[in-house]
């Protein structure tokens, strides 16, 4: 079959991997100059989520830090301004229904699935590619606060019961494994999970393409998806070349100067996609969260950290890439518009100070913050904190969308998802999987 991927994110290029392989003639289109300049280019370093890094469960902030009608929060690390939004406000409302115990177990077990998958693949991809996207191991769960640690409890019997290799720490025990914490810093404990693994997830997105390109992948960059049209004999797709200078770029309902035609379409664009499955009638309960990221060369080798660390309370991680330090997190929560719009100058200060604060009390002065690289950028996270993988209402769209600010490897197994489904070689070891990930799921 031929196939359109719509967005040149790690989710876009991942999918056009699995597709490719899966014998489709792939045609991938990106409206910037390059890939991996959105949600990419910031993402956390974490490779695969886990049950304490999850933005589903008990990690998610509770009532009584989150109500204020215009107060903004910022101690759990998400900066919370919903104003009178009602949508924003019912939304989280059953984003925090995941905080029970039995669905935060239900819901952990699917993501599990998902991340066994995701990790074979990108274990194949990684060794017949011969990636090399500044991969670490070991991911280093830091607690500031005795509470914290008790909030943590459900996920820590889930790592348990499911016997994934984790030790808990005191907080001697995490100063000794990684030096770079400071003694005096106020440190309750960690967790400290030795297989786990970060790395670069615009290099990784970059070397997949030159793979891909290889492989004879096509793509089509600095082209505007104007619009989708579906019929039972295929899909048109109406490329401009409008500039690309927000998230509302995705123009629908415009006549392109030119149009491409497929057997099927796969919207892998991240928040760019909202317009787009506006247009197609798809009306899914996503909400746009912006997140930051500060890239800086570390300074003093010696007082750099050597295993990623999370600030797990802040939800903040901080990874070595080589010779730099990258720190990502302070989630940013408004109205759609907003978020899709920008952060007024005052809000960006707070949310990049709430980074490097975090880099100072778990690794003073190892970076030359006067160097640093700021970043922010939109991340679209489902209310049950997994993502959409799924068949539409017309059999040759799909949707490979909202992984949420953590884990960008989910891509991998998502891919694989999708090609079994365009590929129509679904079988019973999947059903349950993709019924979880797609968008019946919200009708419920």
């Amino acid at each position: 079959m031929d196939v359109i991927v719509i967005g040149g994110g790690v989710a876009g290029v991942s999918t056009a991997h699995a597709l490719r392989e899966a014998g489709h003639q792939v045609c991938v289109v990106e409206r910037h100059t390059t890939l991996a300049q959105e949600a990419t280019f910031g993402r956390d370093s974490l490779l695969l989520p886990n049950a304490l890094g999850a933005w589903f469960g008990p990690g998610v902030p509770g009532a009584r830090n989150w109500f204020g009608l215009g107060g903004t929060r910022g101690h759990n690390g998400v900066l919370y301004r919903p104003g009178f939004n009602l949508e924003l406000r019912n939304w989280v409302h059953h984003w925090r229904a995941e905080r029970k115990p039995e669905r935060f177990t239900a819901q952990y077990a699917r993501l599990r699935s998902l991340n066994e998958l995701s990790a074979n693949a990108l274990v194949e991809l990684e060794t017949s590619g011969d990636l090399d996207f500044e991969q670490r191991t070991g991911v280093l769960h830091l607690f500031a606060h005795a509470h914290g640690l008790k909030q943590a409890a459900t996920a820590l019997t889930l790592l348990k019961e499911t016997e994934f290799p984790h030790r808990i720490l005191s907080a001697a025990e995490c100063v000794a494994l990684e030096p770079s914490i400071p003694a005096q810093q106020p440190l309750a404990g960690g967790v400290l999970l030795p297989g786990e693994r970060s790395g670069n997830c615009p290099l990784f997105a970059k070397q997949l393409k030159q793979l891909l390109s290889d492989k004879g992948v096509t793509f089509r960059l600095e082209s505007t998806v104007l619009s989708i049209q579906m019929s039972s004999g295929g899909a048109r797709v109406s490329l401009g070349n409008r500039e690309a200078d927000s998230l509302s770029a995705y123009a629908p309902g415009h006549r392109g100067s030119e149009e491409l035609r497929a057997d099927a379409v796969v919207v892998a664009a991240g928040a760019g996609s909202l317009p787009l499955l506006n247009e197609a009638g798809i009306r899914l309960p996503l909400q746009p969260v912006r997140m930051h990221a500060l890239m800086a060369p570390i300074l003093h080798e010696e007082l750099a950290p050597h295993v990623t660390l999370v600030d797990t309370e802040r939800r903040i991680t901080i990874a070595r890439l080589n010779n730099r330090m990258k720190i990502t997190g302070a989630a940013v929560l408004q109205s759609r518009a907003k978020t899709l719009r920008g952060l007024d100058a005052g809000l960006r200060a707070q949310a990049l100070d709430m980074l490097a604060q975090a880099a100072h009390d778990w690794a003073p002065g190892a970076v030359k913050f006067s160097s640093a690289r700021h970043w922010d950028g939109v991340s679209l996270l489902s209310p049950d904190g997994l993502p959409v993988v799924s068949r539409t209402s017309h059999p040759r769209l799909y949707l490979n969308l909202a992984h949420g600010p953590v884990g960008w490897a989910l891509s991998s197994g998502s891919a694989e998802l999708i090609a079994a489904m365009v590929g129509g070689q679904t079988d019973g070891d999947y059903d349950e999987l993709i019924a979880a990930l797609s968008v019946g799921r919200f009708s419920h």
